[in-house]
C-alpha cells in the first residue's frame, strides 16, 4: 500500500509542476490538460423531490443500456477471437486502422451536416466566450459557420477532448447550448463506435467513453425536466453527471468505488445522495439481464475471477468433492510416495527448455544446482505469454535423462483435508490468492496448536531468526527441519493440515 501511495504522490508533484510550466505557453497543444476534474460545484446546489423521478428514470436507461453493451461487446469480442483474431496481427492493425478512420471520417462530417445556431446570451462573469477563440478547447465551436456570433453544438462535442467534452456537458448556466438531436445524433453514433472499438488491438479503456455516453443522454433528460418544470434552479449539467453514473454503473455493475469517483473529479459532495440513487438504480436494472462488463469478459478469455461471496450450494458439499475433476498421481509403480513438493507448469518448461539440469543418473544431484539459474529465468515476461509446452524441443537421447525437481520445489504448499467444507475452500481462494491447493486425507493424530500469539515472534539481537519456510526440498529430504528429523517413508503432504 506504502508503494501505491509513494507512487501517486510522485505523480502528482510532476503533474502539478508540468502543468505551472505549461501555462506560460510553452507546451503548445500539449500545454491543456492535467487532472481529470470536471468541477461543478458552481451547478444545481439543491433538488426537490419532485426531480427524484426522473433521476430514477436516467438510472433505468443506464442499467439497459449498459447491460445491451456488455451483451453487444461479448458477441463482438467472441467474433474476434474466433474469426478474426486467428489470422495473425496483421489483421488486427488493419482492423485498428480501419476503426480510426472511420471513427475520424463519422467525426468530421457529422457536424458539416448540422446547421450553425446563433450564440446564446451569456451571463457576464461566467467566464464562457461564445464562439471561444480558435486554438483553444471550450463551449460553442465556431465550425464553417457564416456568421461570428454562431456556434456548431455538435463540433462542440466532436472536436474538442473527451476531457473537455465531458467538462462541457457538464457545465452549469449553458442552457440551450446543446439541441436534442444533436445529442441524440452523438449519443447512438459514440455509443455504437464504443462498441466495436471495445475489444480491439488498441490500448483504450472504457471509463471515459462510458462517462461520454452517459453524460449524453443525461444532458437530454436534463433538458426535458427543465421543460417540464419550468424551474430556474435545475441544471442540466446536473443530470448529465448522474448520467454518466449511471451507465458506469450499469454496465461495470461498480457502487462503492463509482460513487467516490465521481464525487472526486466533480468536487461537488452535494450530489452524493443523487449519485448513490442512480448507481443503485441502474446496477439493479442491469444485474437483471447480465453480468458486469469485465466479469462477462473474464469469462469469455478463460479467466477464473471468483465471486465476492461463494455460492450457498458450496456449503452443502466438502473439497473431496471438488477435486474429481483433477487427476493427481501420487504414487509410483512400486507404492512409494511420489507427492514432495510443488512446482509450477511455467517452472517446469524453464528446466526442460534450458536443458542443463539433466543428468545420466536418478540420484539428487549436488547442492550447487541453484547456481545454474538466475530468479529472473522464472519470471514471465511481461510482453508475452511465457513458454508453452509447444517451445520444448527434446532429442531421443534427452528423453531418456533425468532431471532432479527437489531443488525447485516448493516443500509446504498450501493443502485442506478431504472433508472441508467447500465454502471455507472458496474462502481461501478468494484471501489468499490461490491458484491451486491440494486435497489430502485427514490424518490420524494432531501435531500442535498455533495461535495468534505465536505468530508475533519476538526478535534476539544475539540469534538471527531462521526462515519459517525453507525455499527447497532438499534440506526436508535430508532431515535438516527446525524440530527434528523428518520422516522420509511417509509423503511430507500428510503432516501439513490447514483449516
Amino acid at each position: 500500500m506504502w508503494r501505491v501511495f509513494f507512487t501517486s504522490a510522485v505523480v502528482a508533484v510532476v503533474v502539478r509542476s508540468a502543468m505551472n510550466w505549461c501555462n506560460s505557453g510553452k507546451c503548445g497543444h500539449f500545454g491543456a490538460g492535467g487532472f481529470i476534474i470536471w468541477d461543478i460545484s458552481g451547478g444545481q446546489e439543491d433538488y426537490s423531490y419532485q426531480e427524484l423521478f426522473p433521476m430514477a428514470i436516467i438510472g433505468v436507461i443506464g442499467g439497459l443500456l449498459g447491460a445491451l453493451f456488455n451483451q453487444l461487446t461479448l458477441y463482438i469480442t467472441k467474433w474476434r477471437r474466433t474469426c478474426l483474431h486467428k489470422k495473425g496481427k496483421r489483421v488486427q492493425i488493419f482492423e485498428a486502422c480501419l476503426i480510426s478512420l472511420v471513427t475520424s471520417t463519422i467525426s468530421f462530417v457529422l457536424p458539416l451536416l448540422r446547421k450553425c445556431s446563433p450564440c446564446p446570451k451569456l451571463e457576464t462573469n461566467s467566464g464562457i466566450e461564445c464562439p471561444h477563440p480558435p486554438g483553444t478547447d471550450g463551449n460553442f465551436v465556431n465550425f464553417y459557420c457564416s456568421q461570428d456570433r454562431e456556434y456548431n453544438d455538435l463540433a462542440t462535442i466532436f472536436f474538442n477532448t473527451q476531457d473537455d467534452a465531458i467538462r462541457n456537458l457538464f457545465s452549469a448556466k449553458t442552457f440551450h447550448e446543446y439541441s436534442a438531436q444533436s445529442l441524440i445524433t452523438f449519443l447512438v453514433m459514440f455509443y455504437f463506435l464504443a462498441v466495436v472499438t471495445f475489444g480491439t488491438a488498441v490500448p483504450a479503456g472504457q471509463f471515459v467513453p462510458g462517462i461520454m455516453i452517459g453524460s449524453t443522454y443525461g444532458r437530454l433528460v436534463g433538458m426535458f425536466v427543465v421543460k417540464f418544470y419550468k424551474k430556474l434552479n435545475i441544471e442540466e449539467g446536473t443530470y448529465a453527471l448522474l448520467g454518466a453514473a449511471s451507465f458506469l454503473g450499469g454496465s461495470m455493475r461498480m457502487t462503492v468505488s463509482l460513487c467516490v469517483i465521481m464525487v472526486e473529479i466533480t468536487n461537488n459532495l452535494k450530489l452524493l445522495p443523487l449519485i448513490m440513487l442512480v448507481l443503485l438504480v441502474s446496477k439493479a436494472v442491469g444485474d437483471f439481464f447480465n453480468e458486469g462488463l469485465y466479469e462477462e469478459q473474464a469469462r469469455l478469455r478463460g479467466i477464473p475471477l471468483l465471486d465476492s461471496r461463494p455460492k450457498q450450494v458450496m456449503r452443502n458439499m466438502n473439497a473431496r468433492d471438488a477435486c474429481k475433476n483433477q487427476k493427481v498421481v501420487d504414487r509410483g509403480q512400486n507404492g512409494e510416495s511420489l507427492v514432495i513438493g510443488l512446482i509450477l507448469r511455467s517452472h517446469l518448461l524453464v528446466l526442460l527448455q534450458a536443458k542443463v539440469d539433466f543428468q545420466n543418473s536418478a540420484f539428487p544431484c549436488g547442492p550447487g544446482v541453484l547456481n545454474r539459474h538466475n530468479f529472473s529465468d522464472f519470471v514471465k515476461p511481461a510482453s508475452s505469454k511465457g513458454k508453452s509446452i509447444d517451445d520444448i524441443h527434446l532429442t531421443e537421447d534427452e528423453l531418456g535423462l533425468y532431471l532432479d525437481l527437489a531443488p525447485f520445489l516448493n516443500p509446504s504448499p498450501y493443502i485442506v483435508p478431504e472433508d472441508m467444507s467447500l465454502a471455507k475452500v472458496y474462502n481461501l481462494f478468494r484471501q489468499l490468492g490461490l491458484r491451486h491447493i491440494f486435497v489430502v486425507p485427514r490424518p490420524s493424530r494432531v501435531v500442535g496448536l498455533i495461535t495468534r500469539k505465536d505468530l508475533l515472534l519476538e526478535e534476539d539481537n544475539n540469534n538471527v531468526m531462521p526462515e519459517l519456510q525453507s525455499t527447497s526440498v532438499r534440506g526436508l529430504l535430508n532431515g535438516k527441519m527446525l524440530g527434528g528429523n523428518i520422516h522420509l517413508e511417509r509423503p511430507l503432504l500428510d503432516n501439513l493440515v490447514i483449516e
